[in-house]
C-alpha cells in the first residue's frame, strides 16, 4: 500500500470502471447575503422645527428608519426612511428568536401554538403619550408608534392591528400596517413581516411607504436562510427604481429569479420561453460591477447560463467550438480569479466565496469532461480541497476521467475511499458498475460477475421501492411526505433494512438539488417561526393577531410543501430512471462477461487446458519519499482517505501492466 504524507494507501487488488459515462448534474448554491451596515447619529431629544428632517438613532442592524413629512427618502449607506410618521427605531434591537437556532422535524404538529381550552387574554395597558392637539384617530396611531420606540414590539403590533380592524380608520391603515410590519420584524417573525410588507407594496408605487417597503425586502432576505422567499416579490416590482446601495443585490436576486424560472420552463419543454429567461440572466449579471460583493455569484449564474446554451451541441468537437461553452469556461475562471484571496472580507463572506470557488472548479472539470478533454478535467477535479462539500463528488467523477485515460489503479483507489465506512450514508450506485467494468477490461471476468451480482442484490429492491412510490397517484405534498417519513424513520433509529438506508441516501441526494433544498429550508423555517409564537407573552400569544398570522404561515407552508412535493416527485422519478439504466448496463456487462468466459473456456479446451487468459502484472513497491507502500487488508484510516491507489497484480495476458500514463493515453 502506498501512503502519501498522510499516508497514502496502495492496495494490492484491482478494479475500475468506465461503461456509461456519468452525467453529473449542475448545482447552484444560494448563499447567505447578509451584510453589516454603518451607524447613524442619535436622534436629538427636542422636536425639530417643522419641515426639517430629524436624525435618528440606528440599531445594530441595517434596518432602522428616519422620519420625513415630505415622502420617501433614502440615501446610499443609510437605512430605509419612514414617511409621514413620528416613529423612530431604538438605539439597539431587542433579542429576537433566530430561526436558524433550531431545526424542527418536518412532520410538525401545527396546532400546538393554540391552547387546548379557551383562555382569556390579559388586558393591555399603554403608557401615557402626549397627544395634545391631535385627533383621536391620530392619537391611536401615536400610541402604537410610541410603543415601537420603547421596544414594546408585541404591544405595538397589536395596537396597530386593532386599528386595521376599524373601518373608520381606513385613512391610517397603511401607516398602521407599516408600523406592525416593522414590529413583527423586530420580534423575529420575518415571514409574517414579509406578508405585511407585501400588502403595503400591493397598494401601489404611488403610496407613501412603497419605496421603503421595497428596501425592507432586502433586510428580510438577509434574515432568512433562503433569500428566494422574496424572489417573486422582487420580480413583481422589477421595473421600479431601487436605491443605489441595493442595486447590485437587486440585479443579482432578479437574475436568480429568472434562472430558476428558466430551469422550470426547460423541465416542462417550453424551451423558447426558457431562452428568454436565461437571456435576461445574462443581461442582469452584466450590470453588477466587478468590485461588488455580488459579482462572483453573478458570474456563476452567468457561467451556468452559458453552459445551458452550449450544452445543446451534440459532439465534443462542436462543444469546443461553441461560443457559449467558451463563455461558460471563462466565467468560471473569472470566479476562481476573484475568489483567490479572502483578505478584507468578513468571515461569512469568505466562506461563501470559498464554496463558490469549489463549484467553479467542479463546473470547469465537468465541462472539459464533456468535451473529452480528460487531462484538463482531472486537473480541475484535483483542485477541489479534501474534506470540502464537493470533495466526494469530485473523487467519484474523477474516477471516470481516470478510467478514460487508462489510469485504472487511481480510479479504483478513489472508489476505495467512497466505499469506506466513513461515507456509508452517501449514495454512489454507479461506483459498483465502474468497478465491474474495470475488472472486465482487465480480463478479470469472475470478479466482475461477482460485483454485478452484489449490485443487483443491493439496488434492485431500491428500484422496486422507487417504482412503487412513483406509480402511486399521490398528491404532490404526499411525495414530500414520503421523503420526510424515510428521514424520520432512520433518525429515530427504528428497525430498518438496507433498502430503507439507501432510500434515506436518495433523500439526501434529492436535497442536493438546490431548489428543493432551499424550499425544504423555507418549510423548516416557517415551522420554526410558528413555534416562536408559543414563546411570546400571553397578551400577544392569544390575540386575534397571532391567530391570523399563524393561519397565514400555515397557508405559506402548505404552498411550499406542494411545491417541494412536485420537485421531490421529479427527483425520485429521475433517480428511478437512472437506476433502471444502471441495472440495464449491469446486465449488458454481465452478458459480455459470460460471453468472454465462454470463449476462453472453448480456447482452453482446444489447447488441452494450457491456454491462459490472465497473467501477473509487473509492479513495483518503490514509492516517492513522501509515500509509504502498505498492504491493504480492508482497514480504513481517516487521514488516508482520498490518497489510495489500487495495485492491479494481474490482468489481460496481452498487457504488461494495467496502468498507462495520462500523457501516453492522451496521445492515443
Amino acid at each position: 500500500m502506498k501512503r502519501l504524507l498522510r499516508p497514502l494507501c496502495l492496495a494490492t487488488l484491482g478494479l475500475l470502471l468506465a461503461w456509461a459515462t456519468p452525467s453529473p448534474a449542475q448545482s447552484f448554491k444560494g448563499l447567505d447575503l447578509s451584510q453589516s451596515s454603518k451607524k447613524k447619529k442619535k436622534k436629538p431629544t427636542r422636536k425639530p422645527a417643522r419641515g426639517k428632517k430629524p436624525t435618528v438613532a440606528q440599531p445594530a442592524e441595517d434596518d432602522s428608519d428616519s422620519d420625513s413629512d415630505s415622502g420617501d427618502t433614502s440615501t446610499s449607506g443609510t437605512p430605509p426612511a419612514d414617511t409621514g410618521t413620528a416613529a423612530s427605531t431604538p438605539t439597539a434591537p431587542p433579542p429576537t428568536t433566530d430561526p436558524a437556532s433550531s431545526t424542527p422535524s418536518m412532520g410538525l404538529d401545527l396546532t400546538s401554538d393554540t391552547p387546548s381550552a379557551p383562555k382569556a387574554a390579559p388586558t393591555m395597558s399603554f403608557d401615557a403619550v402626549d397627544v395634545s392637539g391631535k385627533s383621536g384617530d391620530r392619537q391611536r396611531l401615536d400610541v402604537a408608534i410610541s410603543l415601537f420606540k420603547n421596544e414594546e414590539y408585541e404591544k405595538a403590533a397589536m395596537s396597530s392591528f386593532e386599528m386595521l380592524q376599524d373601518a373608520k380608520l381606513a385613512g391610517l391603515h397603511l401607516e398602521a400596517r407599516y408600523v406592525m410590519a416593522k414590529a413583527l420584524y423586530r420580534m423575529g417573525l420575518y415571514h409574517s413581516s414579509l406578508g405585511e410588507f407585501s400588502k403595503i407594496l400591493a397598494a401601489g408605487p404611488e403610496t407613501k411607504f412603497f419605496r421603503t417597503s421595497l428596501e425592507w425586502l432586502f433586510f428580510i432576505s438577509r434574515k432568512t436562510k433562503n433569500e428566494t422567499v422574496i424572489l417573486d416579490e422582487i420580480a413583481r416590482y422589477a421595473n421600479q427604481e431601487f436605491p443605489e446601495r441595493f442595486r447590485s443585490e437587486f440585479h443579482y436576486l432578479l437574475a436568480r429569479y429568472h434562472f430558476v424560472r428558466g430551469k422550470a420552463l426547460d423541465q416542462v419543454g417550453r424551451s423558447e420561453d426558457a431562452d428568454k429567461s436565461f437571456n435576461e440572466v445574462k443581461r442582469l449579471t452584466l450590470l453588477i460591477p466587478k468590485t461588488d460583493v455580488f459579482y462572483p455569484r453573478a458570474k456563476y449564474l452567468e457561467g451556468l447560463t452559458f453552459f445551458r446554451f452550449g450544452n445543446r451541441a451534440r459532439s465534443a468537437a462542436e462543444k469546443r467550438a461553441d461560443i457559449n461553452t467558451v463563455g461558460a469556461i471563462e466565467a468560471m475562471k473569472e470566479i476562481i480569479r476573484v475568489t483567490r484571496s479572502g483578505s478584507g472580507l468578513e468571515a461569512e463572506q469568505a466562506v461563501a466565496n470559498q464554496k463558490l470557488r469549489e463549484l467553479a472548479f467542479m463546473q470547469l472539470a465537468r465541462t472539459h469532461y464533456g468535451m473529452q478533454q480528460n487531462r484538463y478535467a482531472l486537473f480541475y477535479f484535483n483542485k477541489v480541497e479534501r474534506g470540502t462539500s464537493q470533495w466526494l463528488e469530485s473523487m467519484f467523477e474523477a474516477s471516470w476521467a481516470n478510467y478514460r485515460v487508462g489510469q485504472y489503479e487511481q480510479a479504483l483507489g478513489n472508489l476505495i475511499t467512497l466505499s469506506s465506512p466513513f461515507f456509508r450514508e452517501e449514495y454512489f450506485p454507479e461506483a459498483m458498475i465502474l468497478k465491474a467494468v474495470i475488472y472486465y477490461e482487465n480480463c478479470r471476468y469472475r470478479e466482475s460477475s461477482l460485483i454485478l451480482q452484489d449490485f443487483e442484490r443491493t439496488y434492485l429492491p431500491v428500484h422496486d421501492q422507487l417504482e412503487l412510490i412513483t406509480k402511486k397517484q399521490l398528491e404532490a405534498s404526499e411525495y414530500y411526505g414520503v421523503l420526510s417519513d424515510v428521514q424520520k424513520k432512520n433518525k429515530e433509529g427504528q428497525e430498518k433494512g438496507e433498502t430503507d438506508v439507501i432510500l434515506e441516501r436518495i433523500l439526501r441526494l434529492a436535497l442536493t438539488d438546490q431548489d428543493l433544498k432551499k424550499t425544504n429550508e423555507s418549510i423548516l423555517e416557517l415551522e420554526t417561526e410558528m413555534d416562536t409564537f408559543a414563546e411570546k407573552g400571553d397578551t400577544f400569544r392569544y390575540s386575534e393577531l397571532s391567530k391570523q398570522l399563524l393561519e397565514g404561515l400555515k397557508v405559506q407552508r402548505t404552498g411550499l410543501i406542494e411545491k417541494a412535493g412536485i420537485m421531490a416527485k421529479g427527483k425520485l422519478e429521475t433517480e428511478l430512471v437512472s437506476l433502471k439504466q444502471l441495472l440495464a448496463n449491469g446486465l449488458r456487462i454481465k452478458f459480455e462477461t459470460v460471453t468472454k468466459e465462454k470463449e476462453f473456456l472453448e480456447e482452453q479446451l482446444k489447447a488441452g487446458g494450457k491456454t491462459a487468459v490472465v497473467k501477473k502484472y509487473r509492479f513495483s513497491v518503490a514509492v516517492a519519499d513522501d509515500q509509504l507502500y502498505w498492504p491493504y487488508e480492508g482497514e480504513y484510516w481517516r487521514d488516508e482517505l482520498g490518497t489510495y491507489q489500487y495495485t492491479l497484480t494481474k490482468g489481460c495476458i496481452q498487457r504488461d501492466t494495467a496502468n498507462r500514463t495520462i500523457q501516453a493515453s492522451e496521445r492515443n
